[in-house]
């Protein structure tokens, strides 16, 4: 029965990336976030508990990068083309089957889809890479997802006008998704939040991380989200330039 549960907690992933998805086509992006969040944390524990009951397997791994698919693939791509529906003032509802002609106006909001076949790529690559065991290869797609969830929340509700009218901007937004499809499938080495050990000499990068991470998040609450994932690909490269 234990092999089952950590199985089951991946299908909790599922779920609640099929319930986001739905979410972000009707435009309830903080109902899609809290989903979304609750999907990673969900991914987070069935791996955590495949370890710790012995039970890891190859139909574990395979229906891991499926879910992700959909909470970390589908759910970002669907928020981005939302985002550039609305920087370009076009009518939403023609790109969900509800014009009967189907006149879209514009199709750069699809640009927005890239997001997703970089996601399913990344995910391809991951699962025959063996190099990625204890760090990352390119932006894992649930810190890609976090990024993209967060700018319509910011959008809506930060009173920082400059945060506001940069995600209303079309171009901004056409950069960072080309940049996080670039990101996710790139040969950049990024370090994993996993201790091994807890001693500061080896950790000291994680700790600087999640320090400065807690501090932007007190200061700037959802605002700092991108601003943590900017921060941990910036550190990932600076401490790969020091090894050189």
């Amino acid at each position: 029965m234990k092999r089952h549960i950590p199985n089951l907690l991946t299908l909790g992933n599922l779920l609640c990336g099929s319930i986001a998805t739905i979410f972000a086509v009707k435009g309830d992006f903080v109902g899609a976030a809290i989903l979304v969040v609750t999907g990673i944390i969900f991914d987070f524990f069935d791996g955590f508990a495949a370890r710790m009951l012995n039970v890891q397997g190859e139909l574990g791994k395979q229906l891991d990068s499926l879910a992700d698919m959909v909470t970390s693939g589908v759910v970002p791509g669907i928020v981005m083309l939302q985002l550039l529906i609305s920087a370009l003032n076009v009518d939403a509802a023609s790109y969900f089957g509800i014009d009967t002609y189907g006149a879209t106006g514009s199709n750069l909001p699809y640009i927005g889809l890239f997001l997703t076949l970089g996601a399913c790529y990344r995910l391809a690559k991951f699962n025959i890479d063996t190099r990625q065991s204890d760090s990352f290869i390119g932006l894992p797609t649930p810190a890609m997802t976090l990024f993209v969830i967060s700018l319509p929340i910011i959008a809506e509700y930060s009173n920082q006008l400059f945060f506001v009218e940069l995600i209303n901007n079309q171009y901004f937004l056409i950069v960072i998704t080309l940049l996080l499809t670039y990101l996710m499938n790139a040969e950049i080495p990024l370090f994993a939040l996993k201790f091994k050990t807890f001693g500061l000499k080896e950790n000291a990068l994680k700790y600087i991380f999640l320090l400065l991470a807690v501090i932007l998040l007190v200061v700037l609450k959802f605002v700092a989200v991108p601003l943590v994932i900017i921060l941990y690909v910036g550190l990932s490269v600076f401490n790969n330039l020091k090894k050189v």
